[in-house]
């Protein structure tokens, strides 16, 4: 069971344009898709789908729209009641598969609708092989909502507590990253990871997977490795004792929408099947390419990857 955290929802509404877009213009689109999202809501739709046992947790209310797409999707999941409405995410797509967001704040969580969010992520974990942590924070939660998330699950399942991965950014991420809990996974994207470090340029990043890899190493800190999206280049994988790289394959990018959630489902799943570095790697590289080269916010299952076809080098830089 892999158990996903979406503290911040959003109903992911999805419009392709027939052209490039222009600013202040008016323009029709070739079609639109609605989906329940959130990164963590993405991951367990991945997972559910390559067949994986998954439980979506998330802040809403049970006549909330977000939680009746959810309930019509199939997507196992436990809503935790808040008063707040979910929000609206829009991505806007070009046939190049540039993809521009524009994302809602969301609902402000209250003190006791934090702490049932909490008891339900810590019952939802029992027996689960791991916690994913995924996206941004409600409006007005402390930066260090996640760590305090992360002790707990810790403190209250003990040695029964599952691996926990995260996929966030900004201060959320820095408090993890700084902290004293270790974590096992984090998967930020080349700029994400050059706001943790605090220099690079993501461009430069995507660029050179080796550039990549001295930065994420000198940046886990309480992270025992970094799943490290580069976008069409690949992905990298980071351990203090070294950094292996897989290379994207050749793809037509429809819509980048959900690729980075795809790769980290694709990389929970080899890993929880006892798969090894390179073939959660791989697996990782390979989700995430069929995702981008679908339409809209689909996710791929594992039967539309190819992870035999991904190559994989060392790109070691020197450990911590």
């Amino acid at each position: 069971m892999i158990v996903t955290l979406t503290a911040n929802p959003a109903i992911d509404r999805t419009i392709e344009l027939t052209g490039a877009l222009r600013r202040g213009d008016v323009q029709r689109a070739a079609r639109s898709d609605v989906q329940a999202g959130g990164k963590g809501v993405n991951v367990s739709r991945a997972l559910a789908a390559s067949g994986v046992e998954t439980l979506a947790v998330f802040p809403a209310a049970a006549d909330d729209a977000f939680t009746r797409l959810v309930a019509a999707s199939g997507l196992p999941h436990l809503a935790v009641p808040v008063t707040g409405t979910v929000r609206t995410n829009i991505a806007v797509t070009e046939p190049d598969g540039t993809t521009t967001k524009l994302n809602e704040p969301g609902p402000r969580l209250d003190e006791a609708e934090l702490d049932a969010l909490g008891a339900a992520v810590v019952a939802a974990c029992r027996g689960a092989a791991w916690l994913v942590i995924a996206g941004s924070l409600p409006a007005g939660l402390p930066a260090n909502t996640y760590t305090t998330l992360v002790s707990r699950v810790r403190s209250e399942l003990g040695a029964a507590a599952p691996r926990i991965a995260v996929d966030s950014s900004g201060a959320p991420l820095r408090h993890l990253v700084h902290g004293d809990e270790p974590i096992d996974l984090i998967k930020p994207n080349a700029e994400e990871l050059a706001e943790l470090a605090g220099h690079g340029d993501p461009e430069a990043l995507e660029a050179s997977p080796e550039l990549a890899a001295r930065i994420a190493t000198e940046s886990l800190g309480a992270a025992r490795a970094a799943l490290v999206t580069l976008g069409a280049t690949g992905a990298l994988l980071v351990e203090s004792g070294g950094a292996r790289f897989a290379a994207s394959p050749r793809i037509r990018a429809v819509s980048t929408v959900g690729a980075g959630d795809s790769s980290l489902a694709g990389f929970l799943l080899a890993s929880a099947e006892g798969q090894g570095t390179d073939g959660a790697l791989a697996q990782a590289v390979a989700q995430g390419a069929a995702a981008a080269a679908l339409p809209g916010s689909t996710l791929p299952a594992r039967a539309d990857t190819r992870p035999e076809n991904i190559t994989i080098t060392d790109v070691s830089t020197r450990t911590r």
